[in-house]
């Protein structure tokens, strides 16, 4: 099943990248735009308020995603997907997954737990099932429990991150595992695309790249904010969550906050992230290590344009003509 699973969703995407679920940024819009440009587009299901809002967006996204495809028969729409944290804290875990059940997005991301429940639904509709990691225990773990797919979340990723190793992690779990994998950490460009490919993976999982993006729910500061940085302006820390993530530290200063002297988040609860003084994602901005690559605000279909043409000038400049035949053989 995993062949045909990496097979089916290369087949549905004109360039192998994820638009990475993101709190607070990614919406329908975006969502269905990204389809549009022909990669797989998210959105975390916490990002609608209440479970009547996500039904809501789950209505617009499913119906606008048919009639593009009504109306662009040969054009290729990519797949949509939403993430669903899995840990005990998350409240609308049950009406959540009923609304995905309800909806059958293609791709189902799961965080923070056993995907297990999740995956005997979503194989129910005929949907895959991927498992965010951030070391070789837990992506074992999904394995076992029935995700398809994994996606390895590196060192330099945006937001809730690991400290592997992008290379290194990629080779290890491809030791045990030959199902689909989105690599995330730090990836901005064309280049990155392909050089994942190269690694081992099969998609790469794009976040900080798509927060500018016009359609996304950003604030304009935070916008501006990513434009303006560099890998020098990211911290990692657990303080605002009780899971460390990288944050873009000119926002924790402007949140009134001494980025050297944090304290640790004790209590782990995503479902209530909105009712803290200081929230994280919303006070205080995610980020990948991969800001400065980042130069304008653009739309959706711009973004994805331009890690298209990257992509493909990426192939040609490692091709024989450009590097000689005694390197490429």
């Amino acid at each position: 099943m995993t062949n045909q699973t990496v097979k089916k969703l290369k087949e549905s995407v004109e360039i192998p990248v994820m638009i990475a679920p993101m709190f607070l940024i990614n919406n329908p819009k975006m969502v269905v735009n990204g389809c549009a440009s022909g990669v797989i587009s998210t959105f975390p299901a916490l990002n609608a308020r209440t479970g009547e809002i996500l039904e809501d967006w789950m209505k617009e996204i499913t119906s606008e995603l048919h009639r593009l495809k009504q109306e662009n028969p040969q054009r290729k729409i990519g797949p949509w997907g939403i993430n669903f944290i899995v840990h005990s804290s998350n409240k609308r875990y049950v009406e959540d997954l009923k609304m995905i059940e309800k909806y059958q997005p293609p791709v189902v991301i799961t965080s923070l737990g056993d995907p297990g429940p999740v995956a005997n639904v979503v194989h129910d509709y005929g949907g895959v099932v991927f498992s965010d990691v951030i070391n070789i225990k837990y992506a074992k773990k999904a394995i076992e429990k029935g995700a398809d797919g994994l996606v390895l979340v590196a060192s330099g990723a945006g937001g809730h991150a690991g400290t592997f190793n992008p290379i290194s992690f990629v080779h290890e779990v491809r030791e045990f595992f030959d199902g689909p994998i989105a690599l995330s950490g730090g990836m901005t460009k064309g280049e990155d695309i392909l050089a994942t490919e190269v690694l081992g993976a099969d998609f790469s999982y794009i976040g900080t790249r798509f927060i500018p993006a016009k359609e996304s729910s950003a604030q304009d500061d935070y916008k501006e904010m990513i434009v303006d940085s560099s890998i020098e302006d990211i911290i990692y820390t657990d303080a605002f969550s009780g899971v460390n993530a990288n944050y873009l530290i000119p926002s924790i200063e402007k949140a009134g906050l001494d980025p050297g002297n944090l304290k640790k988040k004790e209590q782990i609860d995503f479902s209530e992230l909105r009712n803290k003084e200081v929230k994280a994602w919303k006070d205080v901005w995610g980020a990948g290590q991969g800001v400065g690559s980042i130069n304008a605000t653009q739309s959706v279909s711009e973004i994805v344009d331009e890690l298209k043409a990257d992509y493909q000038k990426a192939l040609e400049n490692v091709s024989k003509e450009k590097w000689g035949k005694d390197v490429v053989k």
